[in-house]
């Protein structure tokens, strides 16, 4: 089984370095915003582009994975809200799994489903539990998988889940606040888990600033995902890119 990606992101975390994904979905992006995003993404060196959202399908998800592909060749990660998105004109899959709800169905049940096809597939298969933590407001995920969040002041719930995850064999810690929620995860909570689990933190979910991004990378994020603040504004990305040159450039020292 490939396994590049992954090992990038554990030699990133081994290293200090830290990794920027940005979030394209493509059920809300308008074509003009659609392709600056891309064009700056690649111009400041993002690391990955995770493609995912709650309502797309297949033909609208390779649509945006070719036209992208043909741009560059920054790695193109599925971030499915469901089975059915999958496709083989990525490069990897996170393969969520929600463990920080009790949905059978999203613990494992669509799981059973998709695995057939990841196994006949050319995908790196990325092993991720994901923790959907309370940003403020209700967001699609939570309402969609029907769970609630773990609240944002619960850190020892929040570093207790991971660490299950990872003792379940679990690749990768996914801590989301939610596409537009008012509030990102907590430094409190970041450095909590990470400083209690061996394996990449990915955190995503209300990250609106550069400040924002400063703060969870200090904390212990190893990699952020930012979607909505970069739709509603693609103008912020060089901005936001600066911050992890920047951090990483210290680490050289």
């Amino acid at each position: 089984m490939n396994t590049r990606l992954y090992q990038e992101m554990l030699q990133a975390k081994r290293d200090g370095k830290k990794k920027f994904a940005v979030l394209i979905d493509p059920d809300k992006l308008r074509l003009e915003a659609y392709d600056e995003i891309v064009s700056r993404a690649i111009e400041h060196k993002v690391d990955y582009f995770f493609i995912g959202g709650s309502l797309i399908v297949n033909d609208v998800l390779d649509n945006v994975l070719v036209s992208i592909r043909e741009k560059c060749d920054i790695p193109l990660i599925l971030f499915p809200g469901n089975s059915y998105q999958l496709s083989y004109r990525a490069d990897g899959i996170l393969f969520l799994s929600l463990i920080s709800g009790r949905n059978a169905d999203l613990l494992i049940g669509k799981h059973v489903i998709a695995a057939p096809f990841l196994k006949v597939s050319p995908l790196e298969v990325l092993p991720t539990g994901y923790m959907l933590i309370d940003g403020g407001r209700p967001t699609t995920v939570s309402y969609m998988s029907n769970t609630m969040p773990i609240p944002s002041n619960k850190n020892d719930i929040a570093l207790t889940t991971a660490l299950a995850g990872q003792y379940l064999g679990m690749k990768l810690i996914f801590m989301d606040a939610g596409s537009g929620a008012d509030i990102p995860v907590s430094t409190a909570m970041i450095k909590a888990v990470s400083s209690t689990i061996d394996i990449p933190l990915i955190v995503g979910g209300g990250i609106k600033t550069a400040e924002n991004i400063e703060e969870n990378l200090k904390a212990g994020a190893d990699l952020i995902v930012i979607g909505d603040a970069i739709e509603k504004n693609a103008a912020l990305l060089p901005e936001f890119a600066k911050v992890f040159h920047r951090f990483n450039s210290k680490k050289q020292v």
